[in-house]
């Protein structure tokens, strides 16, 4: 993946339900609301150690998770297919309109169009 914190933010989308309420907690703080391990450890009342030991257990248990269902690697492979997909419907709505003006065909599009976008989510 891209980097760090990217693969570490793909990994709480996918995993983060499975964390605990404080390693849910410290790794967003850490990862989206971007504070330092320092800030943490003085808002909950412990060490930046003991912060650090959180996060790097929820990161464990998480790429743990990962290489064993491989869900977050086969939703990037089929990231490029599902936009391929949103093309051609996009595509098909498009020469509908400037042609053939088929209601159907337009209906078609959309349904084609919104099951790639909800595969993608």
């Amino acid at each position: 993946m891209k980097n760090q914190t990217y693969r570490m933010t793909m990994l709480f989308d996918f995993y983060g339900e499975l964390l605990t309420d404080r390693q849910k907690e410290f790794f967003d703080l850490y990862y989206n609301e971007d504070l330092s391990l320092a800030e943490i450890a003085e808002n909950a009342g412990i060490s930046r150690q003991g912060v650090r030991d959180v996060i790097v257990r929820a990161e464990a248990y998480m790429q743990d998770i990962e290489d064993k269902t491989g869900l977050i690697k086969r939703f990037l492979q089929m990231r490029p297919q599902l936009d391929a997909i949103q093309a051609a419907a996009d595509e098909i709505e498009t020469i509908n309109y400037r042609h053939y003006e088929d209601q159907r065909l337009k209906e078609l599009a959309e349904t084609i169009r919104d099951a790639a976008s909800a595969l993608k989510e």
